[in-house]
C-alpha cells in the first residue's frame, strides 16, 4: 500500500510544478491535515506544497522532490541555451547574408518575396515628410511678372509625381494615361516617354507597355502653364507669431490645386514675403476675397482647428445678389449634398449635411442687393447653395447663377434634371461660352494663356501654341467677401469691398 500511495503521490507532485500557481493540499488515509500536526513546505519556483505525510516516506519524498527540481533547472538551462545558439546563429546568417551579393534577399517593395531572375523590382515606398511641404526650392521653381493688371507666372517645367493606386496594378502605363491623364493626347504621352519625360521608379521608360506594381512611384515632367489672377497684392492684416491673418483677393486659390501653383496664395506669400511652412485653417473658394487664417505653427493649428470644431470661430461674410432681399433676419437650414467634387457642385438635398445660415439685408439700389452672411456650419458652397435656394443667387456666381439648373435656377430646391444631367449642362454652358476655366476645368480646343515674350517655347507643350485672351475682371471676381472672423480672444476684420458699398453701380 505504502508502494502504490508513493507513486501516486510522486505523479501528483510532478504534475503539480507544470499546472499549479497556488497551495496545492494532498489529503489521503495516510496524509490528512490534523491541527495538532506542523506541516511540512516544499518548495519550488512559485509553488509551494503543504504536506502531511507518513514519517517514513518523508526521506524518499525530499529525495524525489530535490531529484525533480534539478531535471527542471537542466532542462531550462537547455532551453536558454538552444534559444541563445540559434539567435547567434539567425543573426551570423544574416550578417553574412547581407554582405553578400545580395541574392535572395527579401525586399518588402516586392511583396516579401525573392525578387526572380528578370523580374522588375520595385523599391519600396519612401517615407512622407508630415510636415510642411513647400520650402524655397520650390519657390524657386519660377517666376511672375505684371501685365494688364493681373498676376502672370512664366511657364516652367515641373515634375508630377503619384505612387501607384490599386486600380492601376496590373494595368500598361499606356491603359493608365488613357483612363486617368486624358488632358493630354496618347501621342504627346508617347513622345514624352521616349525624351525621358516619363519615369517610373526614378528610371526613364522609352514605351508605355510597362505593366504597374504595387508602389511603383511614377514621374511626369510637364512644361506648365498657370491662368493669370489679379494683380492686386496680399495684404497682411495680422502676423503676431502665431497667427498670420491676410486680406485674400478674388481669383487666387489658397493653396496648388488644378492649374494652380505659384498663383496662389501659399507661393506668392512664400516667395515675395518670405513666409512658409504655414497651417491652414479654413479656405476661401478662389473667387472669395477676404479675411484667411494662417497658423504659424501645429500647436495654434491645433488650438484654432479645435475653436473651429467646437464652432466658436464666428464668421462673417457680405455678398451682393440678384434682386431684393427680404428685410429681418432670414435662416435657411437645407442640407447640401455635394454632386461634383471635381468642381465642387453641390446642391440642396434631403441626404446632404445638415447646414444653417443666417442672412440680413444691408442695403438695395433699386436692382441688387448687399447682404450679411452668417455660416453656423462649414459646407461646402454653403453660402452659395443657401442664397440659390432662397432664390437669390450671388450677382455673378458663375455656378450657382447659371441657366443650366433650368427655369427657376435652383429656386427652393426645384430641379429637373439629374445630378448627371446638371453637372452636362453647366459644362457644356461654359464650353460654348470658352468659360471652361471658371470651373477649373481645361479646354483645349479654344485658346485661353498669353506667353511671356522671354519665354522659352517647349515643342512638346500644347499650351506653347496657344495664344489665350487675358481674363475679363468679372470673370476674375465673385461678390462674396469673408468680412469678419471672431474667437473668443481675438478679432479680424477687413474693409468693406467697393462692390458692397450702397451706391455702388454695376458697369456692362
Amino acid at each position: 500500500m505504502h508502494l502504490r500511495f508513493y507513486a501516486k503521490y510522486r505523479q501528483c507532485l510532478c504534475s503539480s510544478f507544470n499546472t499549479f500557481q497556488n497551495s496545492f493540499i494532498l489529503s489521503s488515509s495516510y496524509c490528512r491535515l490534523s491541527p495538532c500536526i506542523s506541516p511540512t513546505a516544499f518548495r519550488t519556483k512559485s509553488i509551494v506544497l503543504m504536506e502531511q505525510v507518513h514519517p517514513t516516506l518523508l526521506a524518499d519524498q525530499e529525495v524525489a522532490i530535490s531529484e525533480t527540481t534539478e531535471i527542471t533547472k537542466e532542462k531550462d538551462l537547455t532551453r536558454i541555451e538552444n534559444k541563445q545558439n540559434d539567435s547567434g546563429k539567425r543573426k551570423k546568417d544574416d550578417l553574412e547574408e547581407t554582405e553578400g551579393k545580395g541574392r535572395g534577399k527579401r525586399r518588402r517593395g516586392a511583396g516579401g518575396k525573392k525578387v526572380r531572375p528578370g523580374e522588375r523590382y520595385v523599391p519600396p515606398p519612401q517615407k512622407r515628410n508630415p510636415g510642411v511641404s513647400f520650402n524655397q526650392e520650390h519657390f524657386n521653381e519660377t517666376s511672375y511678372y505684371f501685365e494688364n493688371g493681373l498676376r502672370k507666372v512664366r511657364p516652367y517645367y515641373h515634375d508630377f509625381t503619384t505612387y501607384c493606386k490599386g486600380r492601376w496594378v496590373g494595368k500598361s502605363l499606356l491603359e493608365v494615361f488613357k483612363s486617368e491623364f486624358r488632358a493630354e493626347s496618347i501621342e504627346y504621352y508617347q513622345r514624352a516617354a521616349k525624351e525621358g519625360r516619363i519615369r517610373l521608379n526614378g528610371t526613364p521608360v522609352d514605351h508605355l507597355s510597362i505593366v504597374l506594381k504595387n508602389n511603383d512611384h511614377m514621374r511626369n515632367t510637364v512644361h506648365r502653364h498657370e491662368p493669370p489672377v489679379v494683380g492686386k497684392p496680399l495684404q497682411i492684416l495680422a502676423d503676431d507669431g502665431e497667427v498670420l491673418v491676410v486680406d485674400k483677393p478674388a481669383s487666387i486659390p489658397v493653396h496648388p490645386c488644378g492649374r494652380f501653383r505659384h498663383n496662389t496664395v501659399i507661393f506668392i506669400l512664400g516667395k515675395e514675403q518670405g513666409v512658409s511652412e504655414l497651417h491652414t485653417v479654413h479656405r476661401l473658394d478662389r473667387l472669395t476675397s477676404g479675411v484667411l487664417l494662417f497658423a504659424r505653427n501645429l500647436e495654434t493649428s491645433k488650438r484654432l482647428d479645435q475653436l473651429v470644431r467646437d464652432r466658436q470661430l464666428l464668421k462673417e461674410y457680405v455678398c451682393r445678389v440678384e434682386g431684393e432681399f427680404p428685410e429681418g433676419e432670414i435662416t435657411c437650414e437645407e442640407p447640401i449634398l455635394v454632386v461634383s467634387f471635381k468642381i465642387g457642385l453641390c446642391r440642396v438635398d434631403p441626404k446632404g449635411k445638415e447646414c444653417r445660415t443666417v442672412f440680413e439685408r444691408l442695403s438695395f439700389n433699386g436692382k441688387t442687393s448687399v447682404v450679411r452672411c452668417l455660416p453656423l456650419t462649414g459646407r461646402t458652397h454653403q453660402i452659395r447653395v443657401h442664397l440659390q435656394y432662397l432664390g437669390f443667387p450671388i450677382l455673378n456666381d458663375p455656378i450657382y447663377g447659371s441657366s443650366a439648373w433650368g427655369p427657376h435656377r435652383g429656386k427652393g430646391g426645384l430641379l429637373s434634371r439629374t445630378n448627371e444631367e446638371l453637372l452636362q449642362a453647366l459644362v457644356e454652358e461654359h464650353r460654348s461660352q470658352e468659360s471652361l476655366h471658371l470651373l477649373d476645368i481645361p479646354d483645349n480646343s479654344i485658346a485661353p494663356s498669353a506667353i511671356a515674350s522671354n519665354s522659352k517655347l517647349d515643342h512638346l507643350c500644347s499650351e506653347c501654341k496657344l495664344i489665350r485672351a487675358d481674363p475679363t475682371e468679372k470673370e476674375l471676381i465673385m461678390y462674396l467677401h469673408a468680412l469678419r472672423y471672431k474667437g473668443p480672444d481675438f478679432e479680424y476684420s477687413t474693409h468693406l469691398p467697393d462692390w458692397a458699398k450702397e451706391d455702388w453701380k454695376e458697369t456692362v
